[in-house]
């Protein structure tokens, strides 16, 4: 493997080498890939996962709900695609600061957090697990999705044919072997999310060619499923393309990309998803991370009317709350330029503690 770090640079920390060479050499351990659904906990925290319809302000009322139960988000990770959404999200309690371990405790949690994924619709499917696992979390999202068959088109994603992946899966009947190939736009993680797609479809690859050049990215897979078979049928051909299609695409965001680090606490994530909300923008993906204090998060949002999004929103949201600490990413096209302002005066200063501000706090009864 030929590998740069995420900037595209030659890597020449050695401590990143010396893992790398321990995390795949004859010194790694790796663990099952069985997972067990139930309630299972660490002393660090509870892992909750998600996945139900998406809609405008999902993510805000997730968010709002957790902390009226008194849950803190410490990481979380959201992927929406299709039409659906599903998250990862680790919590601890408000007061003990670990994991929440009171089973009709996390009762309540899964039941509420179930409604706000069905919203008004009570017949669509949607589904909460509380569990620890050792699944990777992009490869746990991926499964998530693949299990709540997003890789179905609809309607929205039949116009979009001109964007897809170039997905071609043939049998070579000489080898036995099927050969799928994918031409698509490289970006970072494609490898992984390709590669994990195929394993979790039951599938072996025995051969592989990977290859960029400038901005695209070129895959060759020489697969058979687990049982030893080629591709057996129209049918399974056509279901593999739709599966690597929609793994690549997960991870594609869409939308305007902002930055938000800041000291964390008790409730950001459903304060500023709230801001967002209320200024009818979406978050199409989102991650947050907490470290020794800081919360650094990333979302992706657009506008929830379809539009674009509007520079204009984008200011006032920033002044809001505070424009060091939220900060727009990608070209400079994207969202005009706007002034720094002193983030004191804003959401994260001295108005942040104020009467004022705390009427605005959501009041929808979630019991």
């Amino acid at each position: 493997f030929n590998v740069t770090d995420q900037d595209g640079n030659k890597i020449t920390d050695e401590g990143i080498l010396d893992y790398i060479t321990k995390s795949l050499g004859p010194e790694s351990c790796f663990t099952s890939a069985m997972r067990s659904v139930g309630v299972k906990q660490t002393m660090d925290h509870t892992e909750i996962e998600l996945t139900g319809s998406d809609r405008p302000g999902l993510l805000s009322e997730l968010s709002a709900v957790l902390k009226h139960l008194k849950c803190n988000v410490v990481n979380a990770e959201v992927w929406t695609h299709n039409t659906r959404a599903a998250a990862v999200i680790q919590v601890t309690d408000e007061e003990t600061g670990t994991s929440i371990t009171n089973l009709e405790r996390l009762s309540r949690i899964k039941a509420l957090l179930c409604n706000v994924l069905k919203g008004s619709n009570k017949s669509s499917l949607a589904k909460t697990i509380v569990s620890h696992s050792v699944t990777h979390t992009d490869r746990r999202l991926h499964q998530m999705m693949f299990a709540d068959r997003d890789y179905e088109q609809t309607g929205d994603d039949v116009l979009e044919d001109r964007q897809r992946p170039n997905v071609d899966v043939v049998n070579w009947y000489d080898k036995d072997y099927s050969v799928v190939t994918i031409r698509c736009k490289d970006r970072p993680k494609l490898l992984f999310d390709t590669v994990c797609t195929l394993t979790d479809m039951g599938y072996v690859v025995f051969h592989a060619k990977i290859d960029t050049e400038g901005p695209e990215s070129y895959q060759e897979y020489y697969i058979r499923h687990v049982d030893g078979s080629p591709v057996k049928s129209d049918a399974e051909r056509q279901r593999v393309t739709q599966c690597l299609e929609a793994a690549i695409k997960r991870r594609v965001s869409e939308g305007l990309k902002l930055e938000l680090c800041t000291t964390d606490r008790v409730g950001l994530l459903s304060d500023v998803t709230r801001i967002f909300r209320e200024n009818s923008l979406t978050v199409s993906r989102a991650e947050v991370t907490t470290k020794d204090g800081k919360a650094v998060n990333t979302f992706y949002v657009r506008d929830a009317s379809g539009y674009p999004v509007d520079a204009k929103t984008i200011e006032f949201i920033r002044q809001v709350i505070g424009q060091t600490i939220l900060k727009v990413k990608g070209s400079p096209e994207d969202v005009k330029s706007v002034s720094q302002e002193s983030p004191t005066r804003f959401l994260f200063g001295g108005l942040f503690k104020s009467r004022s501000f705390v009427n605005f706090s959501l009041v929808r009864s979630y019991s």
